[in-house]
């Protein structure tokens, strides 16, 4: 049969409505919404918190799914796989979008291909928290007693490649000292060890340090903010200590597989947008001292590009590796 270019025409109208109506119906099952940590850290704060919401707009179940380990890679490698459809999304952050691909060349996904961003949920700003144990009451004093001591030191973070690592390896570079790197599974594991004094340093989001630094457990000494906090006002920031232009902060934002409709895409950061606005998110993000994101999926893809070009020349000046 001859297709003209009429024929053509008229087929593309009428699948037009047939895919709107497609769109319209998602979504049709529960939403998995793929974490790439153990349980109890600040990733898994921000995606529970905007999941409920989501649930409760959406009339279908956004559930949470912790998939630790591996720095991230095998979750994203399960959601790239998964079918594109809007049912499977991801919570993608500093670690997964901006500095796995310059430490793990030979990931089994393109972050930039294989993935669609929907849109930015949140920043959270990094703290540094040290062990009341060790013999130091604030940030130089903690820099000193490291270079004193250098590699007797140990830092846990939530794993290869999590913000957590990135920061203190980060702060290393501007400040000299050596400490060594222990990584776990997730936020959690590692403040189980932190909190017994098995490791004396860490770097994590606000949500997941402030009960332990209000009960004494543990000390803050700085924040990688530009500003101080209004949570936090006594504690100093990085540039403040004489490193200017420190900055590092966590971020997370929701991510589906390449290929899922656009209109599934466009809805999902409308409703998502919605969610950061309601009252028990704002309430929620306010608490920790974190900035709500909701804009659309072009100005994430944008904000992930400069991201990678920050932590690409951070990672080579540093020699970040995987421990």
């Amino acid at each position: 049969m001859t297709i003209t270019r009429r024929t053509a025409l008229a087929a593309s109208t009428l699948a037009v409505p047939a895919l709107a109506r497609a769109q319209a119906g998602w979504p049709k099952q529960s939403i998995r919404f793929v974490v790439p940590f153990a349980p109890g850290g600040t990733s898994e704060i921000v995606a529970r918190t905007v999941a409920q919401e989501l649930t409760k707009q959406l009339g279908q179940t956004v559930y949470v799914d912790n998939k630790g380990g591996g720095a991230g890679i095998p979750a994203m490698q399960d959601v790239a796989k998964a079918a594109p459809d809007g049912h499977t999304i991801i919570l993608g952050h500093v670690g997964s979008l901006a500095v796995n691909p310059y430490i793990f060349p030979n990931q089994p996904y393109d972050v930039n291909r294989d993935f669609i961003p929907v849109t930015l949920l949140a920043k959270v700003p990094n703290l540094f928290v040290i062990h009341p144990s060790v013999p130091a009451n604030n940030f130089r004093e903690f820099v000193a007693h490291v270079k004193k001591n250098p590699g007797k030191l140990n830092y846990g973070s939530a794993g290869n490649a999590s913000a957590g690592h990135l920061a203190m390896e980060y702060l290393k570079l501007v400040t000299g000292m050596f400490i060594t790197h222990i990584p776990y599974r997730g936020t959690g594991p590692q403040l189980t060890d932190l909190l017994a004094g098995r490791t004396e340093a860490s770097s994590a989001g606000l949500p997941a340090l402030l009960p332990h630094i209000k009960s004494g457990k543990l000390r803050a000494i700085a924040v990688g903010t530009p500003q101080r906090l209004p949570a936090l006002p006594d504690v100093p920031t990085v540039a403040e200590m004489g490193f200017k232009d420190f900055e590092t902060s966590q971020w997370y934002g929701i991510l589906a597989p390449a290929g899922t409709p656009r209109e599934v895409v466009k809805r999902l950061q409308e409703e998502s947008q919605k969610a950061l606005k309601s009252n028990s998110v704002t309430e929620r993000f306010a608490s920790d001292s974190a900035v709500g994101g909701g804009g659309p999926p072009e100005e994430f893809a944008a904000y992930i590009a400069q991201q990678q070009k920050t932590w690409k020349d951070i990672v080579k000046r540093a020699g970040i590796k995987p421990d």
